[in-house]
């Protein structure tokens, strides 16, 4: 099968690519037959795709696969052809659908990448961690810029946007002028101790994670944030970090009932409530990375942001960075994605209003949809290294024929949506969503 590496066009802001231009050589080199899509935005130029031998054209008309990143507008899915990208559409989001429908109707074949997972469930592909490494970047950003808006100096006030960045290498330079600052300046009165919340703790959260580190950081228990002692967070110069488990957010709604991880997956909003919102006024950045839909409590009511930016002063709660960008999903009052031209708004609680920028009275919400695209070299490369040791197996089986003869590997089979255009039995429940 010839392998064509799409040009994304979802969007002005996606650069990245699904095979870098050294894999997709490789791949070559290993008798693949791999191309790639002009594309003048794409973090990797078309001439890097040339040295490294690999053919630039402009149309993808004679590929049987085509790798891609985001969703493919339903008019360019093309008959018989197979798809991997990440297409949105096993929640049966609504505005997918239609994608979806085409893909059948041209009797075509889909593999989300969301669903490449192994016998636990795990992903083996994803982009999770870069979320979090420029959904970090952009969280400190956003807070130097509204301490800046309330007249308070501060280490951050000289970071910048993860996008406006060469790469990651360049936004580090900053993020170590920031933390020495921290070390030997201390933060400002107004927002020590300066308490950075983590909810979720896989590649999201730990890729957040990764950038508050590299800053004098002294990590706590969720707990001693309740706890009163003054003398836990007495020195300005560290950042205190505190990282939430299912079992620090939630509680059995029967008094007296143990918190089971496995208990709260199966029943969730049935059996379970949020506390959340004790620990927030403590916070002064919340980072949200947790995976959320309807079957769950939120960590964040409207009705809790009215309650706490009621009458007085309000909480230290400055930024959410919602990484995990569920709109009115874990947060609430995230109503609505931004893209990384537009990243920041002020909900006001008390009116329910959004506000462009830093200014207003509640909490600035970053919730950049596409964060990975924000560091677009890095991440691509990352997946890139995963995918392109999946591809031949794919490119070297035979799917014609019934889906259940088709021999591809677990965890590739797993990822099926389509095939053929038929839902394969796994994901037969979309049909009502169609």
């Amino acid at each position: 099968m010839k392998i064509g590496i799409r040009s994304e066009d979802k969007g002005p802001w996606e650069r990245r690519t699904p095979l870098v231009p050294a894999d997709a050589a490789r791949l070559r080199a290993a008798g693949l037959e791999v191309v790639v899509q002009s594309s003048a935005r794409r973090a990797f130029a078309d001439a890097e795709y040339r040295a490294a031998g690999v053919p630039v054209q402009e149309s993808l008309a004679d590929c049987e696969v085509i790798v891609g990143i985001k969703e493919i507008p339903p008019e360019k899915i093309e008959p018989g052809k197979t798809y991997l990208f990440f297409p949105h559409v096993i929640k049966g989001q609504a505005a997918n659908m239609p994608m979806l429908r085409r893909i059948l109707e041209q009797g075509a074949t889909l593999v989300d990448y969301e669903r490449i997972v192994d016998e636990h469930n795990r992903r083996l592909i994803f982009f999770g961690r870069h979320a979090g490494l420029a959904g970090m970047i952009n969280s400190l950003w956003a807070l130097g810029l509204r301490l800046a808006e309330e007249q308070i100096p501060s280490p951050f006030a000289a970071l910048r946007q993860a996008r406006t960045y060469a790469d990651l290498d360049a936004a580090d330079e900053d993020l170590r002028k920031a933390a020495q600052a921290v070390a030997a300046r201390g933060l400002p009165p107004e927002v020590h101790p300066l308490v950075v919340g983590f909810t979720g703790t896989g590649n999201v959260s730990r890729g957040a994670q990764e950038i508050l580190d590299r800053f004098p950081v002294d990590e706590i228990r969720p707990e001693e944030l309740l706890a009163g002692d003054p003398s836990r967070f007495a020195d300005p110069r560290r950042i205190y970090k505190a990282v939430f488990a299912e079992e620090d957010l939630f509680v059995p709604k029967t008094s007296g009932e143990p918190f089971d991880l496995a208990d709260y997956y199966r029943r969730g909003a049935e059996g379970y409530r949020s506390v959340f919102e004790s620990f927030l006024p403590r916070l002064v950045v919340w980072v949200n990375g947790v995976y959320w839909d309807a079957r769950y409590p939120r960590l964040l009511t409207l009705e809790g942001c009215r309650r706490l930016w009621g009458p007085g002063p309000g909480p230290r709660l400055r930024v959410i960075g919602d990484i995990s960008c569920d709109v009115r999903g874990a947060v609430e009052c995230t109503l609505r994605a931004t893209d990384p031209g537009d990243p920041l708004y002020v909900y006001e609680p008390e009116t329910g209003a959004v506000r462009e920028g830093v200014r207003g009275r509640g909490p600035v919400v970053m919730a950049v949809d596409i964060l990975p695209a924000e560091i677009p070299r890095e991440s691509s490369t990352d997946f890139s290294r995963v995918l392109s040791g999946l591809l031949p197996a794919l490119a070297q089986s035979d799917p014609r024929g019934d889906f259940a003869a088709w021999r591809l590997p677990p965890e590739l089979k797993r990822a099926v949506i389509a095939h053929r255009g038929a839902l394969t039995p796994d994901y037969a429940g979309l049909a009502k969503f169609l």
